[in-house]
């Protein structure tokens, strides 16, 4: 199979891929979702959905590998995203890895375009293509459900929030969550949190790191400390900051936490 990448430039890989490498949490989770979840040999450390890959060797971070151990999979392909992962699927590449990177999704139609390009390579374009068709109904059933002025904050080992050009604030915007910073033409940044307070936003939407306990509880606390005084929602954590297909039953859920908050559940 050969290919032309836009930052790789020209792919050759086998026909028919077997044996899967996923640096990307995004990338796996299309994967299980497209059902070939057995190929995968390896993992990236960042990815833990669905629980099933937690058995599989760490083979990266989202900026190192463990090349030694990766070669020793024989791998017939090696996943990747762009953006912080570009150098690392430049330099597997030079050391002749069979590379593939999907871009960024620059809106949450980008994750079902990433789908579709799965199913090419993996000889599933049937598969995907139904998979993307459910994908877009279920996302365009949330359209405008709300009409809300929304500061959303992330952790990323401090606050991070959305301007234009991110798939978040595409994806809050879709819902009638109005991001506060759209008019920031910087995809995410550090926000000044006296500038959130003089915008005053109708809802604080709060993205803890996963795995942490009562991210609602959490929420709560630190629009107190910093005198936010608007209602607060809280995701689990790593749910809108994850561009895979789970992506659209985050947004889901987090729909129906809006309405609860807002006692239309």
């Amino acid at each position: 199979m050969r290919l032309f990448h836009e930052l790789l430039g020209p792919v050759e890989l086998p026909d028919r891929l077997e044996r899967i490498v996923s640096l990307a949490p995004n990338v796996t989770d299309a994967l299980f979702a497209l059902g070939v979840g057995e190929r995968l040999l390896g993992r990236s450390a960042f990815c833990h959905r669905p629980a099933e890959v937690l058995s599989l060797p760490v083979l990266a971070s989202y900026t190192k590998t463990r090349t030694e151990l990766l070669r020793s999979l024989k791998p017939d392909l090696v996943l990747l995203s762009t953006g912080v992962q570009r150098e690392q699927a430049f330099r597997l590449k030079e050391e002749g890895f069979p590379v593939y990177a999907l871009p960024l999704p620059l809106s949450p139609y980008g994750i079902l375009e990433n789908l579709s390009t799965l199913g090419h390579l993996l000889d599933l374009e049937e598969r995907a293509t139904a998979l993307a068709h459910e994908l877009a109904q279920r996302y365009a059933a949330l359209k405008d459900r709300f009409a809300l002025r929304v500061y959303f904050e992330m952790d990323l080992g401090g606050p991070i929030t959305v301007g234009r050009g991110s798939y978040i604030a595409q994806a809050l915007l879709h819902l009638g969550l109005k991001p506060i910073f759209l008019d920031v033409p910087q995809a995410y940044f550090a926000p000044d949190l006296e500038e959130v307070r003089r915008r005053a936003p109708d809802l604080f939407l709060y993205e803890p790191k996963p795995w942490g306990k009562n991210p609602l509880e959490k929420a709560q606390a630190l629009a107190r400390e910093r005198g936010f005084d608007f209602p607060v929602v809280a995701t689990d954590g790593d749910e809108l900051a994850h561009y895979g297909p789970m992506f659209f039953g985050f947004l889901e859920k987090l729909a129906e936490r809006v309405a609860e908050t807002l006692g239309q559940g």
